[in-house]
């Protein structure tokens, strides 16, 4: 029986338009015993495809198309189809590939011929109309090299009939060929798509390929639709005349008898001390580890700890559990902040050996979820560590133990979504860009939409004429686009390892990132496929907590009474206040609106309220409608009520409203009857990207297992709803479990060490929700004193001074790069002495640093102090150091000589001018960049007056400058026809050379007309009464359109004295939409809402109130 053995798919990329899955479909459909899939340069889809062909009872035969590039004389490449015999020519290929892939450029690696040779052993070679190619080889001369390296009985000339005049030319050439030199033919059909129906997607695909148009693509598009997957009996009419080729597809197809069922892969063996088997050290260690953590060591935790032991042996688990302990003590070494996530959690094993940092006994949380006899998978062990260097760290320290062909970053294939779909169906079709940037916004994917929310409703939106012809035809590709890979991409810090070589099991290729390599298959594949991940994922706030501690304990050798991650004290009252008044700002997983809508009516109490805060305002709880019922329960205004009463047992702990992937993967076992690994199935569908297909076919098993047990109506819809929801994102409570402890850890270091704290979140932007100015602006109102950037003690990071306050970096400077802002910060290893200026004041409150506006009183007594007359603060001159120039702190004894040392160019000295970076030379802002000019530039006629004149009136009046700090102010003012900066035009200058001031808030300067507008304060809100008619006014600082809203915006707005959350409809939106999305100050008008100790505005009207664009910061918006 004919066998198709050509068929690609889309994971050639843009060159195949079905899915594996679909064309085993199709060829269960036609009734194919086997069938062949042979991508382009890999084998990125194999994994689908076996376990796909598996699932319909096919032989599942895998292969490649491999790129060769033309003898010497030739140009261009052709393609070798290959098929897999046996393992050992699997393991060739996959080494082949390797090489490949790994001595070129991402995307462009080829081979030789040369290259195959000793290498092809276990390979069978089609050898296609390429074989023709006579002026690169000679007449048969490829044909000839390749039974040269294959061997001739591993070689076959492949017909193909695809009803085009030239190409029948052409196969009785080959068929002349296979004569001459005795090679058998076998016809094939090179399949591109599954159906006839599919040739217009792989049109599109065509002309993605070659980056053309639909219009301009010519004769590189398919003559026909025949390259689809024909039925066995449509074979056997187009090669009626050869009967042998036909035979030959399913004779070799018999004689292919590799599957990919066993790819050799074995998981490293752990060194342990002589005389101990993995399993005895690892009881060892666990017993040490157990008694430092549980103190005291209660039964309880024995019991837990010895079943976990004995299941872990059983499963023949002990070097997982050693090679993950490894890499933890490889970070505490290099002390390197982490801790272990995901089901890890739920592990008193990984407790004990300081994986983790949650106590699974005292949480009593499910190790079922972590490891499962039943389920026969790997552990899950996720690792959150610092991200950027420090990361990195510990990524080449696995390549380094494990060898470079030996570890490999797990892929994550790029799927073809909404708005990346629209925007390439758009170009090939020639829509107007115009149109393409409306189209690519309006078909943009939320993690949820309104049902009611339809393409044509979509296209309506945005003004776009559906009888259009072409937008028809935009209409039905895209949706035959979406989830189609696009091209491969890295895991976020997937890394799989192996012992001996990884490229025997998955080939390597290079990955973006200089110094690693990535396996073809993403996490899921290589779980299907039973190779071992280990996750090492960066977190902006693990990096963030990590130098907060730095901060706090200082360069001391004796860790005792350290501050870290483990030996924060538990039950603080001062981080459950403050998230009850959702104080949030800048905590890690709490900071979003719906957050801090959602504390003040939790009001968490304890670590458990955290887990659950954590793991509630996800799409999966919001769409499954679970946030109001478990609200209204735990505030006593609604009974618990269970779906079933065999579920209250899952569901008593959270009300009986299911919160976490556990309790879903629960109540599928006990309602519907779920084995083991149908429950894992349906948890790896929770977070896949097929999701909404996967999740369809569960809902069926679902309600059939149900209604078995007499579960209907609305008790299974709500259990249906609450399961299939959760495929839309939910949360682990093993994950949510350890977020909530980086959620406790941020905010006791807020409350309890802020400038620390601050100090190490503007040192890791870009982080969270908040852009750097609201974070400085959140500091100051709880006290924090910020000093401005200076080129004398500015390092190029934050840095907290000896007085508590946090010295603003170089690194916020804009257009200055860190190269040069080191340069200054080293700058510091040679001090000079300079002259008798004295450094203008900084006023620690408003930043103040105009010198006619901060003057020093009883300068010439011990009881000297500074005044501010913008924001009348009066302080101690004690309390601000680094008041003279010729102090020995001083890095640079001038402007010129600051050019000298650094190499500075014009535009970066004079963004520093403009910020104030170089008062403490004795200038004010407009001064300093006065003196720029003159040191970078050769004096005019203008600057040679000016010199002249300074010259005269230093002579003149010296001794009286020395004697009077006023003098010394007013001899600045005349050095430079610039007039000084107003105290507005220095808020602009902050924000435009370092995106943030430390100075007022731009708002404070119009809160004078505001007030007489009727507009209130953010702080005042809270005290006015609910229902009530209000403006409020203010920077926008986020702008949020969730899917789970129905088109409902949020946007948070800052004035001075806090941040107000706003609330616009669907229909405001539309009528105020460029206001809302385009204009950095908003002033709006609005009936006030306070709820449960919640503040908001629903907005009505919205005004623009200018202050100077370029006096804002940037807002982060998310949609």
């Amino acid at each position: 029986m004919y066998v198709e053995l050509h068929a690609s798919s889309a994971f050639s990329f843009l060159d195949g338009a079905s899915l594996p899955e679909a064309l085993v479909d199709r060829a269960a459909d036609l009734g194919y015993p086997a069938l062949a899939l042979l991508d382009r340069d890999g084998v990125y889809g194999a994994p689908r495809f076996h376990k796909a062909a598996l699932a319909a009872g096919i032989k599942p035969i895998v292969g490649c198309e491999l790129t060769i590039a033309k003898g010497l004389g030739g140009a261009g490449c052709w393609r070798l189809p290959v098929l897999v015999e046996s393992a050992e020519g699997y393991r060739n290929l996959c080494r082949l590939l390797t090489r490949m892939k790994l001595d070129a450029p991402k995307g462009e690696g080829v081979l030789t011929l040369d290259d195959l040779d000793g290498g092809t052993t276990g390979l069978v070679a089609l050898a296609g109309r390429a074989a023709l190619t006579g002026h690169c080889y000679g007449v048969g001369g490829l044909l000839d090299r390749l039974v040269g390296v294959f061997g001739r009985s591993q070689v076959y000339i492949e017909l193909q009939r695809h009803l085009l005049r030239d190409e029948e030319l052409d196969n009785q050439a080959l068929s002349a060929l296979a004569d001459a030199y005795h090679v058998p033919l076998v016809a094939t059909n090179g399949v591109r798509f599954a159906v006839a129906e599919d040739r217009p997607l792989y049109d599109l695909q065509t002309c993605l390929r070659h980056k053309t148009t639909l219009d301009r693509a010519g004769r590189r598009l398919t003559r026909n639709a025949e390259r689809y997957l024909k039925a066995p009996t449509a074979m056997t009419r187009l090669f009626r005349d050869r009967p042998d080729a036909l035979a030959a597809a399913g004779e070799l197809a018999d004689r292919l008898s590799y599957t990919m069922a066993d790819l050799g892969y074995r998981f490293p063996v752990y060194p342990v001390p002589a005389g101990d088997t993995m399993i005895s050290f690892l009881r060892a260690i666990t017993e040490v580890g157990a008694r430092e953590r549980y103190r005291p060591y209660h039964e309880r935790a024995r019991r837990q700890i010895a079943r976990e032991l004995d299941l872990i042996e059983k499963l023949d688990l002990a070097g997982y559990f050693l090679i993950v302990w490894d890499l933890v003590n490889f970070c505490r070494q290099q002390d390197i902040l982490v801790q272990g996530r995901g089901s890890a959690a739920n592990s008193a094993v990984c407790y004990s050996l300081g994986i983790t940092a949650v106590d699974p006994v005292g949480m009593d949380l499910l190790f079922e979820r972590f490891l499962s006899e039943e389920r026969g998978e790997w552990p899950d062990i996720d690792l959150d560590l610092p991200s950027g260097d420090r990361r990195e760290r510990v990524i080449q320290y696995v390549y380094e133990r494990y060898g470079r062909l030996g570890a490999g970053m797990t892929a994550n294939v790029i799927t073809y979504r909404g708005r990346s779909a629209a925007r390439d169906v758009g170009k090939v079709l020639s829509i107007a860009p115009d149109q393409i940037d409306r189209l690519a916004k309006v078909m943009n994917h939320f993690e949820w939409t309104d049902p009611e929310d339809t393409l044509a409703r979509r296209l309506d939106d945005v003004g776009i004429d559906r009888t259009n012809p072409r937008v028809g035809q935009f209409s039905v590709l895209w949706r035959r686009m979406q989830d189609l890979p696009r091209h491969l991409g890295q895991h976020s810090g997937g890394m799989v390892i192996c012992q001996g070589r990884l490229d025997e099991v998955v080939p390597l290729e290079n990955a973006s990132m200089p110094g690693r390599a990535v396996v073809q298959w993403d996490k899921d594949d290589c779980a299907d496929m039973g190779i071992v991940k280990v996750d090492l994922l960066g977190l902006g706030m693990m990096a963030a907590l990590q130098d907060t501690f730095t901060l706090i304990n200082g360069e001391r050798a004796d860790r005792t009474g350290a501050v870290d991650l483990a030996t924060l004290p538990p039950d603080d009252p001062a981080v459950y206040q403050m998230l009850q008044r959702a104080d949030t700002i800048g905590l890690f997983q709490v900071e979003s609106r719906a957050q801090m809508a959602t504390l003040p009516r939790l009001r968490p109490e304890r670590f458990y309220d955290i887990v659950v805060e954590v793991a509630i305002i996800r799409p999966g709880p919001i769409v499954g409608k679970m946030v109001h019922p478990y609200m209204k329960r735990r505030a006593g205004r609604e009974p618990v009520q269970y779906p079933h009463p065999s579920l209250e047992p899952i569901l008593r702990r959270t009300l009986g409203v299911p919160l976490f992937q556990e309790q879903l993967l629960r109540v599928a076992m006990v309602a519907a009857g779920f084995s083991g690994g149908q429950a894992e199935e349906l948890r790896r569908a929770f977070g896949f990207k097929r999701s909404e297909r996967r999740m369809a076919e569960i809902e069926v098993t679902l309600r059939d297992g149900m209604a078995r047990r007499g579960i209907t109506g609305d008790p299974a819809d709500q259990i249906v709803r609450s399961i299939t929801s959760f495929a839309l994102y939910g949360f682990p409570e093993s994950h949510a479990a350890s977020f909530a402890l980086l959620v406790y850890a941020s905010a006791y270091l807020k409350a309890h060490y802020p400038a620390a704290f601050y100090t190490a979140l503007l040192n890791n932007q870009p982080m969270g929700f908040y852009h750097p100015a609201t974070l400085v602006k959140d500091a100051q109102r709880r006290g924090v004193r910020f000093v401005r950037i200076d080129v004398q003690h500015s390092d190029w990071s934050c840095t907290v001074e000896p007085d508590g306050a946090i010295r603003l970096g170089l690194r916020y400077v804009t257009g200055l790069g860190e190269k040069q802002g080191r340069a200054i910060q080293t700058a510091g290893d040679r001090r000079q002495e300079t002259g008798d200026r004295g450094a203008p004041l900084v006023c620690p409150k408003c930043g103040c640093d105009d010198p006619s506006m901060v003057e020093v009183v009883d300068g010439a007594t011990p009881r000297a102090r500074g005044f501010c007359s913008t924001c009348a603060a009066d302080w101690a001159l004690g309390e601000q150091g680094n008041l003279s120039v010729g102090a020995a702190g001083s890095r640079f004894a001038s402007v010129e000589d600051l050019i000298a040392r650094t190499g500075l160019r014009r535009d970066e000295l004079a963004i520093l001018a403009e910020i104030g970076a170089l008062n403490a030379f004795g200038y004010d802002r407009r001064t300093a960049l006065w003196q720029i000019e003159r040191a970078v530039r050769e004096p005019g006629e203008l600057f040679k007056t000016k010199e002249t004149g300074d010259r005269r009136q230093e002579a003149g009046g010296r001794r009286a400058a020395q004697s009077s700090p006023a003098r010394t102010n007013e001899k600045q003012k005349t050095r430079s026809p610039l007039p000084l900066m107003t105290p507005d035009e220095r808020v602009v200058a902050d924000y435009a050379g370092t995106g943030l001031t430390i100075g007022p808030h731009p708002v404070a300067f119009r809160r004078q007309e505001l007030a007489l507008r009727g507009v209130l304060r953010a702080i005042d809100l809270p005290q006015a009464r609910n229902g009530r008619r209000i403006r409020v006014a203010g920077t926008v600082i986020t702008r949020q359109r969730p899917g789970t809203a129905k088109g409902f915006v949020f946007l948070t707005l800052e004035d001075e004295t806090g941040v107000s959350n706003i609330i616009v409809r669907p229909d405001v939106f539309a009528v105020d939409r460029v206001t809302i999305l385009e204009r950095s100050f908003l002033l709006v008008e609005g009936v006030l809402q306070l709820q449960d100790g919640v503040t908001s505005v629903k907005a009505e009207r919205f005004h623009d109130f200018a202050f100077g664009e370029e006096a804002t910061p940037e807002s982060r918006d998310f949609y």
